[in-house]
């Protein structure tokens, strides 16, 4: 197959979930410094808005779109809202919404893994299957999906979210290879650690004490180096040059590496990274 030409960004239309905090509102800046109008979804209402005045002041048309993606009736209907507040077709679909767990699989009810699942993997597939119709009839069109350096390597104490992450990785793959006789090109996003407040806004297993939880959430936190800025450069640039991977960050790049080359003994040396990070004991 050619090489597709770079994607111009002046002038589209690029729907951003995760658009209220981290990677999804850097990005959402971004675009909308490069000509873009936007379509802004999160479950935030106040930090939407903040974010869509800022944008407008700046002189970017921007829509808010307030909808829990693990709500399926709301993510269906959100294509019908996105072209009644804007006069253009969707060619860009950025899903960077995601949430985490803290917690064991042994400590984690199927409950609170279904709904770290529900938002990351089926929120992807949601929106992918609601706005793909118009992406294809709009030609030239670009999906970016957040996978994570979680979704090219398993650490313990994570379960829920691996599990999600190397879902949206499979996911995106397959749909690239489905959509590569079209004019819809596909990305997958590997952010290592960024410093966005994820981690200190987890979801806490009912069966871990907060403090372990806190403890377990400032390790975590202590491995993250990229801003949220830097992200954002990466993802628009994978977006603009139809990268069919962008890794963030020296450590998913490393990643990466190592688990292609050692796709088992690479936890002899991850165990020791993410030992405070995954123990979530009292």
């Amino acid at each position: 197959m050619a090489r597709r030409r770079p994607l111009q960004l002046d002038g589209r239309l690029a729907v951003v979930t995760g658009a209220g905090s981290g990677m999804g509102r850097a990005s959402a800046e971004l675009l909308a410094g490069r000509g873009c109008a936007l379509a802004l979804v999160d479950r935030d209402a106040a930090a939407l808005e903040g974010l869509a005045s800022a944008l407008r002041a700046r002189g970017a048309s921007a829509s808010t779109h307030v909808i829990d993606l693990a709500d399926l009736g709301a993510v269906a209907a959100l294509p019908d809202a996105v072209a009644a507040a804007h006069d253009r077709a969707p060619s860009i679909l950025l899903n960077c919404a995601g949430v985490s767990m803290l917690g064991s699989f042994e400590q984690a009810t199927l409950e609170e893994f279904r709904w770290v699942v529900d938002v990351n993997l089926w929120g992807t597939v949601a929106m992918t299957k609601a706005f793909l119709p118009a992406l294809i009839a709009a030609g030239d069109a670009h999906v970016a999906n957040v996978s994570s350096l979680y979704g090219l390597a398993a650490p313990a104490g994570r379960v829920p979210y691996v599990t999600s992450k190397f879902a949206v990785r499979g996911f995106t793959d397959a749909l690239r290879h489905e959509l590569e006789a079209t004019d819809v090109s596909v990305s997958a996003i590997y952010p290592g650690g960024v410093q966005t407040g994820i981690i200190h806004h987890a979801r806490v297993a009912a069966a871990v004490a907060p403090g372990a939880a806190a403890r377990a959430a400032d390790a975590q936190a202590a491995l993250y180096r990229t801003t949220p800025a830097q992200a954002a450069e990466r993802i628009v640039d994978g977006i603009v040059r139809r990268r069919p991977r962008v890794f963030i960050g020296r450590d998913s790049r490393l990643s990466d590496l190592v688990t292609r080359v050692a796709p088992v003994g690479y936890w002899n040396v991850m165990r020791g990274i993410v030992a405070a990070a995954a123990d979530t004991r009292s």
